[in-house]
């Protein structure tokens, strides 16, 4: 599929076959587009978490509404020990890595025939205790990853987007 004809066809699926996993050859070929996507001096600070088991399925529902029956869940963490801090002292790159990261393994899901859903509504904290995850390290956000079940389908808004002229200034 064409890139531009991706990006469109991706949306956040919202009801999972939760008993279709995907598989490894996908599930490999989506960890390895996180692997390559830019990160501040090339830190790669990111550690993704493989999410299939029924224990780890069952922490991650203890900690988000908004598992939709996904039978993979990746969390995207990073060491924030180790990040680029800018110049300006103010911020640093961890989480801007990190989101560039799981755009990659969104985008990649949807080229390896599996749909996703971008979940921030999580209890990170809690959910980064439940799984064990080293002090140093910060979840950023979690990506469910399946196949949709029958009937799933875009919310109404999802093709809904502002003019360009709305969201781009020229100066």
């Amino acid at each position: 599929m064409e890139f531009k004809e991706l990006v469109k066809a991706r949306y956040s699926c919202k009801a999972y076959d939760s008993g279709r996993q995907i598989s490894r050859e996908q599930l490999d070929s989506i960890l390895e587009a996180g692997r390559y996507a830019p990160t501040a001096k090339n830190l790669q600070e990111q550690h993704i978490y493989v999410c299939q088991s029924p224990e780890a399925l069952a922490k991650i529902d203890a900690h988000t509404p908004c598992r939709y029956g996904a039978p993979t869940v990746l969390v995207v963490a990073f060491d924030m020990t180790n990040v680029y801090t800018y110049p300006d002292g103010k911020r640093q790159s961890g989480v801007e890595d990190a989101a560039i990261v799981a755009t990659h393994l969104m985008l990649a899901a949807k080229d390896a025939g599996v749909d996703s859903c971008w979940v921030n509504c999580v209890h990170a904290d809690g959910l980064h205790d439940a799984l064990g995850l080293p002090d140093r390290e910060d979840i950023l956000m979690l990506l469910d990853l399946g196949y949709p079940a029958e009937g799933a389908k875009p919310l109404a808004n999802h093709f809904s987007r502002k003019d360009i002229s709305e969201t781009t200034t020229y100066l």
